[in-house]
């Protein structure tokens, strides 16, 4: 069994060495190395060759979109996962677009982080549900696939569908608009 290289950034302390202590005692993962920063990212792929890269999102020194676009023109054998507490759409897009082969909630569960990693490790691509389940996905799945998404044309929605919107935009969740549409929620 070949063990999954990961190189582990995230500018939380806490959460960095939470979970590298708990991945290390993984037999599937081996943690090359940690950083609280990217500064050193290219030496530390030279360096360490990791085969997956748990990457935060907001990183203080460095662009992380601009890491993930040097990872894969220099390591293209590399899967980078990117982290976030409440990832915009918009960003979702453009780190997929820049070669990112997923993303993860930093609430997400160990189990999740555990999967993400090895489903990447195998060439697989992962967002989370509440991204996957959303319209924005599709675009995404799109841009991944290399075709062109046009977004400027006009979408026609219904009244209820407008409301939908106008609701998540509040920050309602899906059982709160159920509640307030008076519509049943899975």
């Amino acid at each position: 069994m070949n063990k999954i290289r990961l190189l582990l950034i995230e500018k939380n302390r806490t959460l960095r060495e939470g979970l590298a202590a708990i991945l290390k005692k993984r037999d599937d993962i081996t943690i090359v190395a940690t950083s609280g920063d990217s500064e050193n990212t290219i030496l530390k792929l030279h360096k360490m060759r990791p085969n997956v890269i748990l990457l935060d999102l907001n990183l203080r020194s460095q662009n992380s979109l601009l890491v993930v676009s040097l990872v894969k023109k220099e390591f293209p054998e590399a899967k980078v996962v990117v982290m976030d507490l409440a990832p915009v759409h918009g960003d979702v897009l453009q780190y997929v677009k820049a070669g990112a082969s997923g993303f993860i909630l930093k609430d997400a569960t160990l189990d999740d982080f555990i999967v993400t990693i090895q489903t990447v490790s195998k060439g697989g691509q992962v967002l989370p549900q509440t991204l996957a389940d959303s319209l924005f996905s599709q675009i995404v799945e799109q841009a991944v696939k290399g075709k062109k998404v046009k977004v400027t044309e006009p979408v026609r929605m219904s009244k209820t569908e407008k409301e939908i919107f106008g609701l998540l935009g509040n920050g309602l969740s899906d059982k709160e608009i159920g509640e307030k549409l008076h519509t049943p929620t899975r």
